[in-house]
């Protein structure tokens, strides 16, 4: 009998890896032909010089040479490390807020802070939500009129009387960076919401109980129990935003296209610049290249630094 049940559980496993393997299989095709073969394609086309229509010839590593001695690739990617803090910083000390207020108080007959969600939660979900509906392109040309000489932006500055103060923010040579990371910060903090509060939902409530117990106000449960409870979250949000802020590139395109005098350049305006514009294929393949290796350097570190030590 021994022997039957050893052989049956030699016997059955050999058929499920294969069927696993069906299982992931278009799947996999589908990443491999549209992720992992793009990428190898890249990495090869930026080693050639190429216009996209002559036969391309050997260049080795001139094109990244080319790209490093460029300064235009500097200023880029220190203008991307600031949209991070607009992008990511920013929208996840505001999802943070905005589940703090958005879940139920001591008023609510809850133990903790985050215990209960406050009526009309599905509200604010869909309106906070909304800019991650929106296609970037609709958000950039909406952002660009409210931004404009006569935009909502100007009107109500003039109705408190800072007119004075009113300008086309999107033209302004100092200005132009911070108001184009607002917009960013506008649509990444109610995905940074929502992460937020679907982790803070998870947390047992008995942890609140036991902190209350201890003397603790609403700050310090939100500050030593609901933070460490959404750690997990907030590296997720902290990953997802960082790339978006460093592979910017539609929003940036649509609302001011690098100006004014390339102070919102961005490393993927530059890709599509060298690649459409310049017809240098090989050195827009290497530029993408390069941005590639920062936004897994920069995520790494984001990682890194919000890890779950326990």
């Amino acid at each position: 009998m021994a022997r039957e049940l050893t052989s049956s559980a030699r016997a059955r496993p050999r058929g499920r890896p294969l069927r696993g393997w069906l299982y992931v299989l278009p799947a996999l095709a589908v990443y491999l032909g549209f992720a992992i073969w793009p990428a190898i394609t890249t990495l090869r086309l930026s080693l050639l010089s190429w216009d996209g229509i002559l036969p391309a010839t050997w260049a080795g590593l001139d094109n990244y040479v080319k790209i490093f001695r460029d300064s235009a690739l500097y200023e880029a990617i220190l203008h991307s490390l600031v949209l991070i803090i607009f992008f990511s910083v920013i929208p996840i000390a505001a999802g943070l807020l905005m589940t703090a207020l958005l879940m139920g108080g001591e008023g609510s007959g809850a133990p903790g802070p985050m215990r209960q969600a406050r009526k009309g939660m599905t509200f604010f979900r869909i309106v906070f939500f909304l800019p991650q509906v929106l296609p970037l392109v609709a958000v950039g040309i909406t952002w660009r009129w409210l931004y404009s000489d006569s935009g909502v932006v100007n009107q109500i500055l003039d109705a408190v009387g800072l007119g004075a103060l009113g300008r086309a923010w999107l033209g302004d040579y100092q200005l132009a960076l911070v108001a184009l990371g607002l917009i960013g910060t506008w649509t990444m903090s109610g995905l940074c919401m929502m992460l937020f509060l679907a982790g803070a939902q998870k947390i047992d409530p008995s942890l609140y109980e036991a902190a209350k117990l201890d003397g603790a106000g609403t700050f310090r449960q939100f500050l030593h129990v609901t933070l460490p409870g959404v750690r997990r979250e907030i590296t997720v949000a902290g990953v997802i935003t960082t790339i978006a802020a460093l592979a910017s590139f539609d929003l940036v395109f649509v609302t001011t296209n690098g100006g004014p005098s390339g102070q919102t350049n961005v490393p993927g305006l530059l890709v599509y610049r060298l690649a459409f514009n310049e017809g240098d294929i090989g050195g827009a393949s290497a530029l993408a290249v390069v941005l590639t290796v920062i936004v897994i350097a920069v995520v790494s570190a984001v990682r890194y630094f919000t890890r779950d030590e326990s």
